[in-house]
């Protein structure tokens, strides 16, 4: 049924939106395309299944102390491997190549201290319940992970927007020397952009981990391909092209699932994807030589 899909499209777009808007919010602040943010999103679904299984903390705690852990991660890497990088203004492929070492580091971690086989939260953790609308069944699950991935959006398109760190944000995308020279703190909003972005890319991963109910150490390179995809098709460091070329993707997956075949999911979405940048290659709202926080 057409309705069903297409709230099952929601859920996963809005996983799929939240993960682009930590990877987005790098790209535009910092100028960076961080690969190793599918690493920390898988961090942050074993993160929160440790605590679970080890500490009996609620989901949701452990989905808040998830985004902590994978923001202090994300300081971490800014510091150690971004910032150092910066201060020798090196070339913008090197920022690449560094964090692709550090997302194999983080996987192989993984790897070691969780095992290669996929992992699920205990039994009775993830609500079961569910509600009916009509002939429309929605899962607790779905609805929180709609709710959580909309509020997480919405605070930081507002905060990005109408805010003075907003504004200060947007003018370090501009100009880094400009916005230093008017005596914005430089740095401190770098690290403060590299934690969020991480913290968003957690709580993506614990949605997700929510989602399916697996968790593997290898889940973030396909969840990153689609992150790329998704800031490239919204227009590269754009919040709202991230948030809404997430859920084009999303719906572009399910959609052709419940309709084609299983086996051509990717290649649908992703061919709509290269359709659409045909047309409109800067993105949804892009624009040539410009970049928005």
């Amino acid at each position: 049924m057409l309705e069903q899909q297409l709230i099952n499209a929601l859920s996963l777009g809005s996983v799929y939106a939240l993960f682009a808007l930590g990877f987005t919010l790098v790209f535009g602040v910092l100028g960076v395309i961080n690969l190793s943010h599918g690493a920390i999103f898988m961090l942050g679904s074993y993160i929160a299944l440790f605590l679970v299984n080890q500490f009996a903390m609620s989901l949701w705690v452990a989905m808040l102390a998830a985004m902590l852990v994978t923001g202090l991660i994300g300081l971490v890497v800014d510091f150690l491997v971004l910032r150092p990088l910066r201060k020798r203004n090196a070339p913008h492929l090197t920022p690449m190549i560094a964090t692709i070492g550090v997302a194999i580091m983080l996987t192989n971690l993984a790897q070691g201290i969780f095992g290669a086989e996929n992992q699920r939260f205990p039994f009775g953790t993830i609500p079961e319940d569910s509600f009916t609308l009509g002939n429309l069944r929605l899962t607790a699950v779905q609805l929180a992970i709609v709710l959580i991935s909309f509020m997480l959006m919405i605070v930081l398109l507002v905060v990005m927007r109408r805010t003075q760190l907003g504004r200060a944000l947007r003018a370090i995308a501009e100009s880094p020397k400009a916005a230093y020279l008017l005596g914005i703190n430089v740095e401190g909003l770098f690290l403060l952009t590299s934690f969020s972005a991480a913290a968003l890319g957690g709580a993506a991963g614990v949605l997700v981990g929510l989602s399916f109910n697996a968790i593997s150490p290898f889940m973030g390179q396909p969840m990153l391909h689609k992150g790329i995809a998704v800031i490239i098709l919204g227009g590269m460091g754009d919040i709202r092209g991230a948030m809404i070329g997430g859920l084009f993707l999303g719906f572009a997956e399910v959609l052709s699932v419940a309709y084609l075949s299983s086996d051509f999911r990717d290649a649908i979405a992703f061919g709509l994807l290269f359709l659409i940048l045909l047309i409109r290659p800067s993105g949804m709202f892009g624009k040539v030589l410009e970049r928005k926080a």
